[in-house]
This record gives C-alpha cells, structure tokens and sequence, in this order.
C-alpha cells in the first residue's frame, strides 16, 4: 500500500482520525466539570478547574519543541502510536479517578503525550505530500482537530446520558483501538528513515540537537515565522476561550445559546476555510513560489475587519458574520503554517522547528487568555477583541516583507 500513488492520502486519513482524538480527548473535561464536582467536591472551586485546565496547556508547550527534537530524531509512525496509546490510556484511567489530585496528574501526563504528536504528524504528512498538495493535505488534516474540538463539546451530553466514568473509559477504548490501526497501516517516509539512518551511522550527528538550534535562531526567517505564528494565535486563542462570553455580552443572550452558536460558527467556517487555503495555495506556488506566503496573508488579512466587527458588533448578523469571517481566515492561515516553513527549513529540523511553534502559540494563548480575563471585568472584551487585529496586522507586514523563499521545499 505505502508503495501506491494513493498512500499519502491514506496518511492524511490516519492523521485526520488521530488529530480528530487528539482534539476530542484534551476538550472533553471542559464539559464535563458540573458531571464530575458531584463526585470529586474539589472541582466545585473554579480556581481548582483553572489549575487543572492550565497544567495541561503549560506542559504541552514547553513539551512541544521536546517532542518536535524527537520526532527529527527517530521513526514517526512510532511516535504517534505511543503518543495516541498514552493519552488514551490516560482518558481512560481518568473514568477511575475519585480524587482531585488523581485528575490533576493525569491531565498533566495527557500534556505530556499529546504535545508528542502535532510536530511528528505534521512533518510526517509535508514529506508524504510535496508541490502539488503540501497545503491541501496539512488543511485537510487541520479539520480533524475542529472536529474532534466539535465531538469533545458533547461529553457532557453523553456523561448525562450515561455517566462521566463510562465517557472517559469509552472514548479512551476507542483511542487504544485506533492505536493498533495505526500500526498496521501508518508507514514512515522513505526519506526520514534515509536521515535516521545516516545519524545512527554516524555517531556525531546524534550530538547535533544544539546545532539544529543554533541553525533555527540564525534564520531571520525563522524569527519572522514565529512572529508571523504567534500573533494569530492570540485571536485564535481568544476566540476559543472567550468567544461564547463575548457573544453572550454583545447579543444580550444566554450562555446556553452564545456557547454552541460562536463554536459552530467558528469551527465549520475554519473548516472551509482550511480547504480554500490547501487548494489556492497549492495552485499559485506552481506560478509563483510566494504563492503560500501571500495565501497565508489573505488569511490573516481577513480576521482584521473580523477582529473589529467582533469587538464592536452588537447585532445578531454582524456578529455571526464577523465569526464566519474570522474562521475562514484563520483556516486559510492554518493550511499553509507548516507549507511555509517547509520553504525555509530543511527535513532535518521541520518538526524542531514546528514544536518550537506550537510553543510560541500556546504561551502567547495563555498570556493572552489572562488579559482578556481582566478585560472582560473590567467591561471590555470587546475592545480587546478589537485590538488584536493591530498584532494580526504587523505580523502580515513582516511576513510579506522578509518572507521570500527560493524552493518550495527547502532540502
């Protein structure tokens, strides 16, 4: 099979089932805290449930360029089956948890495990996927993780349904089930088992993680993309976390009705958008090598009118609209993060490189979580909202100036 003109696309599809677990698992506990309180008393403290939604997203980025060092280092397909079979192990042990500090280490071990698997399967799906359809499989694969964001929003339905015990163990089975899918069917790239052998022939190379480093942060492209992707991230961030609050805010509504409707509208408008940036990119890189650079800063140029309409918007179609607007944005700017920097780092160092990136974003989401929090006390979110759209705006005026690349995949 990995022989047919097919398999990179079967790749995409494995991944798309890993990344939709991936999503699914870490977002299920969110929805699950008034299931969970009555028989663990300690999540009843909302300074308690914040410890423990925070120790997941503290170690997962400072993890991330760890498990980007590894994923350059040995065979992928490994990596993400032991990465999906520790964090489905871990959904399951959670349905047996009955203390507080049981959770906690467990949340923290999930951190652990899934960080392991963003770098590795985005590297994993650029080698299989060159020229013609880098952008488009790396979007595709970017619509597992809106689903499983989507799916994990009902583990609070099937917890009333059920219990939240029998939801952990549930999807945790599934997870472990999938796992040996993955090892019969996932297969390395020809060319990353080539770099991994010549590194254990040759002993030196073993020794060059600081090399990989110093090679990285002497880019001054490498600088601009990691601008370019955390500055995003703060609206991307904040629109996960407080994007419910603001339309319950702006729209005057319940946050049964703002919570289901700002998810939705941001998820399956990413989804499209993800698609629309994979196929223009992939199309205009053929006639002009910056084709995924100016596709990117379509993207972003499109959640800045977003942002505003977001922020000062106070009827039901300008915001929904803003939404939408924003999603496909930001989608078309997902599709092309790691397309990009495939045009300026070498295979060597892509997932290094990538984790070093999900890092950036996940602090500057965090930080940015935090503000938006004192913010919102202060009666204004919305002016928040607003101002991200300044950052998103600098970010594309770097990345158009300094980002010219010469190949489209950097060797």
């Amino acid at each position: 099979m990995k022989n047919s003109k097919i398999y990179p696309w079967v790749v995409v599809g494995l991944l798309w089932g890993v990344a939709l677990l991936n999503y699914m698992d870490r977002q299920m506990l969110s929805t699950m805290k008034d299931a969970m309180q009555v028989d663990i008393v300690e999540l009843q403290s909302a300074t308690n449930f914040g410890r423990l939604m925070a120790v997941f997203l503290w170690i997962y980025g400072f993890m991330s360029p760890v498990a980007g060092m590894i994923a350059d280092r040995i065979n992928r397909k490994w990596l993400i089956v032991g990465s999906l079979f520790v964090w489905s192990a871990v959904t399951f042990g959670m349905g047996y948890a009955d203390t507080f500090r049981q959770v906690y280490w467990l949340r923290a071990l999930m951190g652990v495990s899934e960080a392991l698997y963003i770098p590795a399967g985005l590297s994993l799906i650029a080698d299989w996927h060159q020229d013609k359809s880098r952008s488009l499989a790396v979007g595709i694969h970017m619509t597992g993780l809106y689903t499983g964001q989507a799916i994990g929003g009902f583990g609070a339905t099937i917890a009333a349904a059920y219990s939240w015990h029998a939801t952990f163990h549930w999807f945790g089975i599934i997870g472990i089930a999938y796992a040996v899918v993955l090892m019969l069917f996932l297969h390395e790239n020809k060319e990353h088992m080539e770099i991994e052998r010549l590194r254990w022939e040759e002993p030196k190379q073993n020794s060059s993680i600081f090399k990989g480093l110093s090679l990285l942060f002497s880019n001054i492209a490498f600088w601009v993309i990691l601008f370019y992707f955390a500055a995003p991230s703060l609206p991307g961030w904040a629109t996960k976390n407080w994007l419910p609050t603001l339309f319950a805010g702006n729209l005057d509504i319940p946050m049964s009705e703002a919570g289901p409707m700002s998810t939705i509208t941001i998820a399956l408008s990413s989804f499209f958008g993800v698609i629309i940036g994979g196929v223009l990119s992939d199309k205009w890189v053929l006639k002009n090598i910056r084709g995924r650079v100016y596709t990117g800063a379509i993207g972003l140029g499109l959640t800045v009118p977003a942002l505003v309409l977001l922020g000062f918007g106070h009827n039901m179609i300008g915001i929904v609209g803003a939404g939408l607007l924003f999603g496909v944005g930001f989608g078309i700017f997902d599709a092309n993060n790691m397309p990009i920097l495939c045009q300026f780092v070498s295979v060597k160092y892509r997932a290094t490189a990538y984790g070093i990136m999900n890092m950036t974003g996940v602090f500057a989401g965090a930080a940015v979580t935090s503000v938006l929090g004192r913010w919102t006390d202060g009666g204004e979110l919305g002016l928040g909202f607003a101002m991200l759209g300044i950052v998103v705006l600098i970010a594309i005026g770097l990345q158009l100036y300094f980002l010219r690349p010469k190949t489209d995949n950097m060797e």
